[in-house]
This record gives C-alpha cells, structure tokens and sequence, in this order.
C-alpha cells in the first residue's frame, strides 16, 4: 500500500490557519520542489515537529555537521569509543527514547531509532521476514561512529530487551540482524 493510501485512510480534521505570506511561498516552492502537494509537505514538517522536533532540545539532542561530528569520533581510539559507550551511551540512548516515545520495549526503541536515523540522515533500509529483522544503515561517519553505535545496540538488545543481535560493521555501514 502506498503512502498516499495509507494517509486517506487515516483519520483527518479541516484546519484553517494564518500563515505568513513568504512562509506559504516558500512552503509552495518546496512542495513544488519535491512534486508532492503542499497538504502533504505541511503534514510530513507537523509530523516530523511532533514525533522529533519537539522533544529533541529537551534531551540535549544538538544538530552538528556530519564532517564535525565524523571528526570527533575518528580523533577517539576504539578503547575511548567503548569507554564512551559504557559510561554514558546506553542509558542516554534509553532514556532519550523513552522521554520521547514513553515506553521501553523493541518495537517502541525501534521506531524512534528509525525516527532517529531519518532525523540525522543516514539512510536505512529495513527488511522483515517472518519474525526475522535486517537494518541496513548507511553513513558516511566512519568506522568509529559504526562502532559506538554497534557497542550501544548490542547493550541495549543484551541487557534490557534480553534478545541477540548481530551487528556486522565497516567504515560506512551497520547491518543489524535480530529475531523479533
């Protein structure tokens, strides 16, 4: 089913709004832009203030360059990444997922990861068959940011949701496998 077919058939209300000229002008273009209809691209930055947007400065989520932000992490050592990892990562990652989504299960901490990525534009691909999961994130962060992120998965699967993954990872990508 495509997206549009998903959204028909979710429930709608009539709205009616005062919006600055030059707003609604750049908001057209942008539709324009990206060959959807300004409804849709109204409805797509409403969505993305609520389920990200809203919460990310209330957890001290900060944007930051990807460059800056690759940079940091290749200045650490892989015994530096771990240490970052055992003393803050995974309870800051937990806790910043259930501030924003209010539950702490894996198909909640899995839909506000996805929310995450999208956010910070790595792109994904994910594959379900049957009960059996593949994540395939793709960054352009290096082999230290797959790193963090694979030692962080691993301890948020092991130790609170009790299930294995397998985290496969390279300089550019993270492959995430796990039984659901």
């Amino acid at each position: 089913m495509d997206e549009r077919n998903v959204q028909d058939k979710r429930k709608t209300n009539t709205f009616t709004l005062r919006i600055d000229e030059d707003v609604i002008k750049s908001l057209q273009n942008e539709s324009e832009l990206h060959d959807i209809s300004l409804n849709t691209l109204i409805n797509k930055i409403l969505k993305r203030y609520i389920e990200w947007d809203l919460y990310a400065p209330k957890v001290g989520m900060i944007p930051m360059a990807k460059p800056v932000i690759s940079s940091l992490f290749n200045m650490m050592n892989e015994e530096e990444i771990l240490g970052l990892v055992s003393n803050f990562g995974k309870n800051v990652v937990q806790d910043i997922a259930y501030f924003m989504k209010m539950k702490t299960d894996p198909d909640t901490f899995l839909t506000w990861f996805e929310i995450r990525m999208r956010r910070s534009f790595v792109e994904f691909n994910h594959l379900q068959e049957n009960d059996h999961h593949i994540y395939v994130l793709k960054h352009d962060l290096g082999y230290n940011w797959s790193l963090y992120h694979k030692k962080i998965l691993e301890k948020i699967f092991n130790e609170i949701f009790n299930k294995p993954v397998h985290i496969s990872i390279s300089d550019f990508m993270l492959t995430i496998q796990f039984e659901k």
